[in-house]
């Protein structure tokens, strides 16, 4: 018999099935959870300023996810020379947070709920987006879990305190995670351009414990230099927001912006990351499908996803 079993079982081919991510098993009571990974959708998009869109983005990771299913045996990567995300790495899909149309707290609580009960299993969470608000109850849900770090790869800083009231929007969730007695500083990458964020939202960002790097000065680092900037032994949380990547190769998001990362700039950011520290949770965010006929964002969201995935377990001695 094949390493794969295809000659006893099925073919089981990406576009055959129901479209969990990475076709794994899906576990609809949250209270048995029993992985390593735990996805979860959180399809809220209340919080964007000007295209939504967003909700629709977990299903559309989630679809696109099935391509990268092959992985019967792992995913061998001949440049590394390694095996990413052998059967010994169990991955489980959550489905979706339940979302109130119209009611943002109800919608981040029970998105809050979902991570909470990853974490409860011993699962590293991965939260799919979502505009980024989505981000707040993620991190709201990692309190008594130990300090984290948070590790930001983004067009925009995110950092508003409060606009007519709103704050819990998809730039105020940096704001919000720095306020948490147990997010011991940020890093934010990928920074540029004409922002959401007044001068002040940089200054205040600055005080309460960011490094803010620009994509042209993240390019300069180089990927060792930028993740040098996050303190030896930190737990590390990782917000990855799709509109970091130039619109380029990911123009389905709501708030697009020119002069972004290409894919190798990130996934070495991530594999370095990996590697130097503890990752304890991730959330990508910002995915808005019907503004890319071609599906390559979404496809891309997917890919990051899977490669962090494998790049963290692998870190961590899965063979």
């Amino acid at each position: 018999m094949s390493a794969h079993g295809y000659e006893s079982g099925r073919l089981n081919l990406p576009f055959v099935g129901i479209s969990t991510f990475g076709k794994r098993p899906y576990v609809e009571d949250w209270s048995a959870l029993e992985a390593d990974v735990a996805v979860l959708g959180a399809p809220f998009d209340f919080g964007t300023q000007w295209r939504s869109g967003a909700r629709f983005g977990p299903r559309a990771v989630r679809e696109a996810s099935t391509l990268f299913s092959f992985g019967h045996a792992g995913a061998y990567d001949h440049e590394d020379d390694a095996t990413y995300l052998p059967a010994s790495v169990r991955i489980v899909d959550m489905g979706d947070a339940d979302i109130v149309h119209t009611d943002t707290l109800k919608s981040h609580a029970n998105i809050e709920a979902g991570v909470r009960a990853a974490l409860a299993a011993g699962a590293m969470p991965v939260t799919i987006g979502g505009d980024h608000s989505i981000n707040i109850p993620a991190i709201n849900a990692f309190e008594g879990q130990g300090d984290i770090h948070i590790l930001q790869i983004d067009a925009h800083l995110d950092f508003v305190d409060e606009r007519h009231g709103v704050r819990f929007g998809h730039g105020n969730p940096m704001r919000r995670a720095a306020e948490k007695d147990y997010v011991t500083g940020l890093t934010q990458v990928g920074i540029r351009n004409v922002s959401s964020t007044a001068k002040e939202g940089y200054a205040d960002a600055r005080a309460m414990g960011s490094e803010i790097l620009s994509v042209r000065q993240a390019r300069k680092l180089g990927p060792e230099g930028v993740i040098g900037r996050i303190p030896e032994g930190a737990r590390v949380y990782v917000t990855i927001d799709i509109d970091a990547f130039c619109p380029s190769i990911a123009p389905g998001t709501g708030t697009p912006s020119h002069g972004g990362f290409l894919y190798y700039d990130v996934l070495e950011m991530l594999q370095t990351v990996a590697k130097r520290h503890e990752v304890v949770g991730v959330d990508l965010v910002e995915v808005a499908p019907d503004y890319d006929q071609s599906g390559s964002t979404a496809i891309l969201a997917a890919q990051v996803l899977m490669n962090f995935v494998g790049f963290i377990f692998h870190a961590r001695g899965y063979r």
